[in-house]
């Protein structure tokens, strides 16, 4: 089912409630179910298996965010519910960062470029909603890391710069290598989405070790849970 199609079935399901489906033609009732078994992509993420009222299959509102952020719907028993889940809003006070936590934080906003520009590019290439939602995601992830660099007057690499553009050559690289690899088939482009998530991982992991500032920490523990969620998304649709 194309997305356009898919959206639309899940605005007359929410319309309508899914327990009206069993007065429905069993052909009808299977279209408005099916795009609620293909975006089940997270338990309790804003862009998975929303807590809807009731026992009810989910989905996240398209264009939302995942838990970082996001209002995620589900349907139970002919009944819309939300599970909202909390958006992330730096409350830690400003601490200092060494010139090499300055640097490693230059780095951190370029990645969560590439992994927006990456998801986008896959989003409007393949039919899988998971791309939009991790875009989506990433697009907070960076603000974060910006008004980190606006707090402690670090230069914003990825300011003013286009879709897929990226000021260090490395990183170029690593996009143009991503970007390619995942555009032969779907589930390659899920392969290459975990191989970003797991690099972000190991970046974020390292980025902690010796981290005194409160506000830092917060953002980068916040990134870890997120790369979490996103690589296990991936693993689900790579294997669904």
């Amino acid at each position: 089912m194309k997305t356009s199609t898919r959206v639309g079935a899940i605005a007359v399901a929410g319309a309508i409630g899914l327990g009206s489906l069993a007065l429905m033609s069993p052909a009808v009732a299977q279209t408005l179910r099916a795009p609620f078994a293909a975006v089940s992509d997270s338990p309790g993420g804003g862009y998975g298996q929303g807590r809807g009222m009731g026992a009810g299959m989910g989905y996240g509102a398209r264009g939302g965010m995942d838990a970082d952020g996001t209002r995620g719907h589900g349907l139970g028993g002919g009944m819309m519910g939300t599970g909202d889940c909390a958006g992330l809003s730096i409350t830690a006070e400003k601490g200092s960062l060494t010139d090499a936590q300055r640097t490693t934080l230059v780095g951190l906003a370029q990645e969560e470029k590439l992994a927006h520009d990456l998801y986008a590019a896959f989003a409007g290439k393949y039919d899988a909603m998971v791309f939009d939602h991790i875009a989506a995601a990433e697009t907070q992830h960076l603000t974060a890391l910006r008004t980190l660099m606006e707090r402690y007057g670090v230069s914003d690499p990825t300011k003013d710069t286009a879709a897929g553009k990226f000021s260090d050559p490395a990183v170029q690289a690593s996009y143009d290598q991503l970007l390619a690899s995942g555009s032969g088939s779907e589930n390659a482009a899920f392969e290459a989405g975990k191989r970003v998530e797991q690099t972000d991982l190991d970046d974020l992991g390292r980025a902690l070790n010796g981290l005194s500032a409160p506000d830092a920490k917060q953002v980068y523990t916040h990134l870890v849970d997120a790369s979490k969620r996103h690589l296990a998304a991936f693993d689900r649709w790579a294997t669904r």
